[in-house]
This record gives C-alpha cells, sequence and structure tokens, in this order.
C-alpha cells in the first residue's frame, strides 16, 4: 500500500511540473505581461502643442522670477523621445522622457528635457510635466547637465 502511494504521489508530482510554467519563462518577461489596465500612447506626446506650450510658458516665468533674465523659448524643434516606462502592477505611473532643441529668443539653441508622466494627480486623472534647459539650472534642481530628466 505505502509502494503504491509513493508511486500515485510521484506520479502527480512529476505530471505538475511538466505541466506548470517555467520561472525563466516569467523572470525574462522585462516588458510585463501582466499590466492591469494597459495603455497605449501615441508617439507624438512629445511633440504634442499642449506639451510645449505649458514648457513655454513656465520657463518665461523661472527665467523672469528666478533666473532674472529677460529670455523665453522662441521656438522647439526637433522633439523625440528618450525612453518610455509603462505602468505595471509596481509602477502606477506611466513616464515618457523626451528632448528637443530649444531656440532661444536671444538666438541661442539649447538642449531642452523634458518629462511627462500620465495618470497623475488627483485620482490618477492628468498628467505631470518637468523640464530642463541645458546651461539654465544654476541650482542644478535636475542634476549636472539635466541628468534626471535624460
Amino acid at each position: 500500500m505505502t509502494r503504491k502511494l509513493a508511486a500515485t504521489l510521484l506520479a502527480s508530482l512529476s505530471f505538475a511540473a511538466a505541466t506548470a510554467p517555467t520561472a525563466t519563462a516569467t523572470a525574462a518577461d522585462y516588458l510585463g505581461t501582466y499590466r492591469d489596465q494597459p495603455t497605449s500612447y501615441s508617439a507624438g506626446v512629445c511633440g504634442d502643442a499642449s506639451v510645449l506650450g505649458f514648457i513655454t510658458s513656465r520657463f518665461e516665468y523661472r527665467a523672469t522670477n528666478y533666473l532674472h533674465a529677460n529670455l523665453s523659448i522662441a521656438e522647439i524643434r526637433n522633439m523625440g523621445q528618450n525612453r518610455l516606462e509603462l505602468r505595471d502592477y509596481t509602477h502606477r505611473v506611466e513616464r515618457e522622457y523626451c528632448r528637443a532643441t530649444a531656440v532661444m529668443t536671444d538666438g541661442e539653441q539649447r538642449s531642452l528635457y523634458y518629462l511627462i508622466e500620465r495618470n497623475w494627480g488627483f485620482a490618477g486623472i492628468g498628467r505631470s510635466i518637468e523640464f530642463c534647459v541645458g546651461g539654465l539650472d544654476p541650482w542644478y534642481v535636475y542634476g549636472a547637465h539635466c541628468a534626471s530628466l535624460r
């Protein structure tokens, strides 16, 4: 009786091990197939007019009140995406890192790095935009050469 029970137990364990998913399949899943509520945004979010308008107006305020300079962004060119961090079960906020070239009113072209965070704000509705213009962050709020937004 003991032999029959041991054989049945061994057979059931080997069957369970053979049909179970392997640990390497889940460990190698870098993008995370276990997302709850997957969302996709167009690749043109970095060039969205509302985002660029926000950056332009906020920079003008910061230049006047913090830098004490008569400087503003005349044009934003060459927008593109550096990195995209999608939402998953451990990260509730989606982050899109963008870069561009800001043409200033003094004629100089400076690098512009900005971050768009979605599912932000009250009850996860809305977005947050952080930006840094190269060479115009004297207190290194975003690190040397805007490193934290790259």
